[in-house]
């Protein structure tokens, strides 16, 4: 929804995890009181760029881009070479390309569908507001009660 020229700084999850437990295997000098941007510097790309990459990826895809849209206003790079210093042992395996191309095969093994990440299946907004238009959930987030008296049952969604 924006032109594609801002920057994000893109991490896979994994990796984030494996930065977590060499952060807490590091002595406490080291890292105590300190932040640090985990991933690769080389790992920030204008949404513009991730775009393609997809498109690369994905058969049969195109990049459109919102049509009048400007520049998203939160644009950014951020510099992880502080992680590297700190934890020169630390072995990042993914590149956004690799976890586009882990993404689609998710999409063709499972079936997943758009809907699935833009309705309320992975989303916890729209989760939340489908229980509460299904009477589920009440004004305050609670379990509703029906006429019965019986809290509605909940099924969390397949």
């Amino acid at each position: 929804m924006s032109d594609g020229t801002p920057w994000r700084p893109l991490v896979h999850v994994e990796d984030i995890s494996a930065a977590f437990l060499a952060i807490l295997e590091t002595p406490r000098e080291l890292v105590h009181g300190e932040a640090f941007n985990v991933g690769r510097t080389a790992e920030n790309y204008r949404i513009r760029e991730v775009a393609e990459m997809v498109r690369e990826v994905v058969p049969g895809s195109e990049v459109t881009f919102a049509d009048g849209a400007g520049p998203d206003l939160r644009c950014y790079r951020v510099d992880c070479a502080k992680l590297a210093t700190i934890l020169p042992d630390l072995e990042l395996r993914w590149t956004v390309r690799r976890g586009i191309e882990q993404l689609y095969q998710a999409f063709m093994e499972y079936g997943l569908e758009l809907e699935d990440l833009t309705g309320s299946r992975f989303q916890r907004i729209a989760h939340v507001r489908s229980l509460m238009e299904s009477d589920r959930l009440d004004d305050d987030l609670r379990e509703s009660v029906l006429r019965t008296g019986q809290p509605a049952p909940y099924r969390r969604p397949a």
